[in-house]
């Protein structure tokens, strides 16, 4: 961490109610470039979780008052300061997810225009809906600030995940407890500084740091004056958080797994297809919910396409081998390597095809090569695996049927994408796809102004433009006799 230039953003305690809370406990944060660590942080005791809640609850009356404008200030400072530690941000990061400066940087740039969208566009959705009703009567709907909103964030977006949660919440009125992963720590502790330094009222914007992420996630969950739980991971713990906040039948958002199709028809530019694969399936090293997990491929042009990957994976795999590709950073753990290893081993076990790489890196640190593996089908593993790593699953299809049917095929429904110069096909097959985000002859989909979120086990709730604030109201029906 001697790298970081302003040294006040490297904070290792949890954030409550405006101070620096440390103990004598502390967990270790690795490097995943190396293995090696490169912080200690404090371990937040379940009293102080209990404290920041308690926190977020006494300043939330005074945060919802202000108006809408008012609250944008404290926020547009916030994005302004995001900007202006840009370097040092992605530095951290770099550090911490192993993820390269430019897309850090990249990360901190998108971070920061979602926090300005949702100062923007707060009063809008706050606007009052006159409804139908008697002639003696004059009915109004209203919206109203939820309340207290908990969250719990993941390792491989720390600022995108963090600022996203927090600013939608602050932007409607809301007070913010959150938990970043303990694997990234560093990244949401800098920006819960960077909140400090823009003004942000004491216990209105709260971060606790721990590796119990049990038990704390029980005080979010459960707490009586949590209002709202905000949660981006996989399903299954999505799944027992929900669980959880059933008790209180708390407001919940779930951002969960992902199992994208990336279908690739005869009539589209495969060049173009072959690229997109690529800059989707490898942005930061394949761990995002969004990137391209099984290619649907027309059986027609397959053998093209995957010459062409394999191609360009190849060249990939030299640089890394002689050192000189930085794009392809590490995987976050050990763990992550070796479900790697599981993944390709059972896929060539079931009867698919290696075509390049397929190995751990012999590299200090958590490196797993570029992999494609052709053959794949529905019954493998592999097809109904959430990657979360640099492998290509390359699935044949023949006919746009079957194509739906294979992309379909699957519990989750974040993502898909579709290459295509078949402009009736272009206008006709989103409806048959279930997925909540699709991009047609476009692999980068995420945009502050749209709803992010997906259907099916991949979650409930939306991030984003005013659909992201409108997950932190509720509203109020008023009827008044004339």
């Amino acid at each position: 961490m001697q790298s970081i230039i302003n040294q006040n953003l490297v904070k290792y305690a949890s954030y409550i109610n405006g101070e620096w809370c440390d103990n004598e406990l502390n967990f270790r944060v690795e490097n995943p470039a190396t293995g090696k660590p490169i912080g200690q942080v404090s371990e937040v005791s379940i009293h102080e979780v209990i404290n920041a809640v308690d926190a977020a609850a006494q300043s939330q009356l005074a945060w919802q008052g202000l108006s809408c404008n008012e609250r944008g200030v404290f926020l547009k400072r916030w994005a302004r300061l995001l900007k202006e530690n840009a370097q040092d941000l992605s530095q951290i990061m770099h550090l911490e997810q192993g993820k390269s400066i430019e897309e850090a940087l990249g990360e901190i740039s998108h971070s920061a225009d979602y926090i300005e969208l949702y100062a923007d566009n707060a009063e809008s959705a706050f606007r009052c809906d006159s409804v139908a009703s008697a002639n003696h009567q004059q009915s109004i709907v209203y919206r109203r600030p939820v309340g207290v909103t908990t969250a719990i964030t993941p390792w491989n977006f720390p600022c995108s995940m963090v600022i996203r949660k927090a600013s939608a919440a602050l932007a409607a009125g809301c007070s913010v407890v959150l938990k970043p992963s303990d694997l990234t720590p560093f990244t949401a502790l800098a920006i819960a500084e960077l909140s400090h330094l823009a003004e942000m009222p004491k216990g209105v914007f709260n971060v606790v740091v721990g590796s119990d992420a049990q038990a704390i996630g029980e005080v979010l969950t459960q707490h009586p004056k949590v209002a709202k739980f905000s949660f981006t991971g996989s399903t299954p713990v999505g799944k027992k958080l929900l669980a959880q906040c059933a008790e209180g039948v708390k407001r919940t958002s779930m951002e969960l797994g992902g199992n994208a199709p990336f279908i690739v028809f005869a009539d589209a530019d495969i060049e173009l297809a072959v690229e997109a694969a690529i800059a989707s399936r490898l942005r930061n090293s394949g761990q995002t919910c969004i990137c391209a997990n099984r290619l649907l491929i027309e059986d027609s042009i397959a053998d093209s396409f995957v010459e062409k990957l394999c191609s360009k994976v190849e060249a990939i795999l030299k640089d890394s081998r002689s050192g000189k590709n930085i794009s392809l950073g590490p995987l976050i753990d050990q763990q992550a390597v070796c479900k790697m290893e599981s993944l390709v081993h059972n896929a060539i076990q079931e009867g698919a095809k290696l075509m390049v790489g397929g190995n751990r890196q012999q590299t200090e640190g958590h490196f797993f090569e570029a992999t494609v593996i052709d053959h794949v089908t529905k019954n493998m593993s592999l097809f109904n695996s959430e990657i979360f790593g640099p492998i290509f699953s390359i699935v044949r299809f023949e006919g746009e049927q079957h194509a739906v049917e294979l992309a379909n095929h699957s519990a989750l429904g974040l993502s898909g994408y579709v290459y295509t110069n078949n402009q009736e096909r272009q206008r006709s097959i989103a409806p048959k796809l279930q997925v909540g985000m699709l991009g047609i002859n476009e692999a980068r989909l995420s945009n502050p102004a749209a709803p992010f979120g997906g259907v099916k086990q991949s979650g409930m709730g939306r991030e984003g433009g005013v659909f992201g604030i409108e997950e932190y109201l509720d509203y109020q029906y008023v009827c008044t006799a004339k």
